[in-house]
């Protein structure tokens, strides 16, 4: 019968592991007690038993809760990812084995308008890999709710996390052929005077595309304003006024010439907006693999890192 070895003597329990992400990501022991069903004495002795373990101090306790160290953070990192291995592998042990669940959850805007177009393509090629995926504004918790890849908008700023900013993404002044034969537009000052639908999400909106033209804002309110790219793109595509908006969310809107960029080269902002956000671990899962090659291929060239 085979017997312990020296590695597996020093893995610490699954308990005190859950104890240390969830005290982690709220920075607060009560509420991981809450997340795990459990008393906060609880939480503390499972965390004092894994520092123990450790030799190492990987929280700093304070009033108003309790934040990593650099121990910590290190730890955190190289954890990351564990506690959801366990879970798929649980899942896919009790479940049809031929398939492989790849479980997405993306920004609702770049879900619908971009990936929803393209997910046949990719079922198409990968038939063995089962396609879940969610669509909210959350940053979900990868292990607890059970999520390979997260595609999120906003700000690369997840340092635990591997990051793959989607390149070449432009945010552009677009309107329907209709409206642009009505209302042409040849210069920035011309759009104070335009329609303007205003999208909340963009990471440049009106005022500061404004700004970097030498202009201020108009002075009459947005007759138009969505919290939402899919609603702005769709108010526009009716003719109802000129979007700023992204060139990446509004492709099938372009390709159908339901809507058009006016003047590209002038009036157009790059950003950075949507990105590939997963633990480091979940690298290594081939259905991740397949799935971050094949998005390279829809993009057209390789992540930026």
């Amino acid at each position: 019968m085979p017997t312990p070895t020296d590695a597996s003597l020093n893995l610490p329990p699954l308990k005190a592991i859950q104890a240390f992400e969830q005290t982690a990501r709220f920075g607060n022991v009560a509420r991981a007690a809450e997340q795990l069903n459990l008393t906060p004495s609880a939480v503390s002795h499972q965390l004092a038993k894994l520092e123990a373990m450790i030799g190492r101090q990987l929280f700093l306790r304070n009033a108003r809760g309790v934040t990593l160290t650099p121990v910590g953070e290190q730890y955190l990192a190289d954890v990351s990812g564990i506690l959801h291995s366990f879970a798929v592998a649980t899942e896919r042990a009790s479940s049809d084995v031929s398939l492989d669940c790849l479980r997405l959850h993306a920004s609702p805007s770049f879900g619908f308008l971009w990936l929803m177009p393209r997910i046949e393509q990719f079922r198409q090629s990968h038939p063995d890999i089962q396609i879940n995926l969610s669509c909210s504004y959350e940053s979900l918790h990868f292990s607890r709710d059970k999520i390979d890849v997260d595609i999120r908008h906003g700000q690369p700023n997840w340092p635990t996390l591997e990051v793959r900013s989607v390149p070449n993404e432009h945010l552009a002044v677009m309107a329907s052929p209709a409206l642009l034969a009505k209302s042409p537009v040849s210069s920035p000052e011309d759009l104070l005077h335009r329609p303007l639908v205003l999208s909340e999400a963009t990471l440049v909106n009106w005022p500061q595309w404004f700004a970097q033209h030498g202009l201020s804002r108009p002075d009459s309110p947005y007759p138009l304003s969505f919290d939402r790219s899919y609603m702005a793109l769709e108010a526009a595509r009716l003719g109802l006024g000129f979007a700023l908006e992204s060139t990446l969310l509004a492709r099938e809107f372009l390709s159908r010439g339901e809507l058009l960029v006016i003047a590209p080269e002038r009036l157009s902002v790059p950003v950075s907006a949507h990105h590939l956000v997963f633990p480091k671990a979940h690298a290594g899962f081939p259905r991740v693999r397949r799935f971050l090659q094949w998005m390279q291929q829809e993009l057209g060239r390789d992540f930026s890192y």
